[in-house]
C-alpha cells in the first residue's frame, strides 16, 4: 500500500493536524532520458472521448487528446518513464480517474474532497508533497489551504505529470516491472499495492486499450 504524505514534514509542517508525515521522497527522474512521443492519435485511439471536450460537466477543467499528449509526453520525459507498459499504465490510470480528461479535481460526492485531483485524481497529502517537489515549501505554505496547493498542481503540465511522479516516488521496483512487462498480474498490483485501489473490468478495458495502443503487449 502507499504510504502516508511525506511533504508534510518536509513543508514545515503545513496541514499536519490533518495529514501525517512520513519522509521525503526524491523522483527518480533523467534529463536525459529519451523524448517520447505520445500523439493526440494514439490517445483517441485508446479513448475515443477524448477527442473534444463536448459535453463536460466542468469545461474549464476539461483537456482534449491535443493538449493532454504534449504534456504526458513531458512527464515521461522527466521522470523516466520508459517503457511502453508503464507509459500504457499511466494513461489509463489518467483516462479512468480524470473521466477522459473531463475532470481535473474530485467534484463527488459534492462538493467533493478538499484538494483531491490533478489527472490521476491524486489525494491532498500527496499533492502536497508533488507541489513541495515542484516549487518548495514556502509555495505550499503560501497557498494556505488544501485546495490552494491543488491549483498549484492543476495547469496541463503539473496535472498530466503527478502520475509519473507517483508512480517514481511511491511505488516499488517490483510494480515497475510488473508495468514494464504489460501483463494482467502487472497492472492489478500496481493498482492494489501502490495506488491503492481496486482492480476493476471498466479500469481493465481502458489499460488493454493502452497496451495495444502503445504496443507494449507481449
Amino acid at each position: 500500500m502507499v504510504k502516508s504524505s511525506i511533504l508534510l514534514g518536509c513543508a514545515l509542517g503545513l496541514f499536519a493536524a490533518a495529514l501525517p508525515v512520513d519522509e521525503c521522497s526524491t523522483p527518480n527522474t533523467n534529463s536525459g532520458a529519451a523524448t517520447t512521443s505520445l500523439t493526440a492519435d494514439t490517445l483517441i485511439a485508446i479513448d475515443p472521448k477524448t477527442a473534444s471536450c463536448d459535453g463536460a460537466t466542468f469545461p474549464a477543467e476539461c483537456a482534449d487528446a491535443s493538449r493532454a499528449a504534449a504534456s504526458i509526453s513531458k512527464s515521461f520525459e522527466k521522470y523516466s518513464i520508459a517503457s511502453p507498459g508503464e507509459q500504457a499504465a499511466l494513461i489509463a490510470l489518467m483516462l479512468y480517474e480524470s473521466g477522459s480528461f473531463k475532470y481535473n479535481k474530485n467534484h463527488y460526492p459534492e462538493p467533493g474532497r478538499p484538494g483531491q485531483g490533478t489527472r490521476n485524481m491524486q489525494m491532498p497529502q500527496f499533492n502536497i508533497d508533488y507541489a513541495a517537489s515542484l516549487f518548495g515549501s514556502a509555495a505550499v505554505q503560501s497557498a494556505g489551504s488544501l485546495d490552494g496547493v491543488l491549483e498549484l498542481v492543476s495547469k496541463d503540465e503539473e496535472s498530466f505529470g503527478s502520475a509519473a511522479w507517483f508512480l517514481s516516488t511511491k511505488c516499488s521496483a517490483d510494480v515497475r516491472t510488473g508495468l514494464a512487462d504489460a501483463t494482467p498480474e502487472g497492472w492489478a498490483a500496481y493498482l492494489t499495492q501502490c495506488i491503492g485501489t481496486t482492480d476493476t473490468p471498466d479500469r481493465d478495458t481502458i489499460w488493454k486499450a493502452a497496451v495495444q495502443a502503445l504496443g507494449s503487449g507481449n
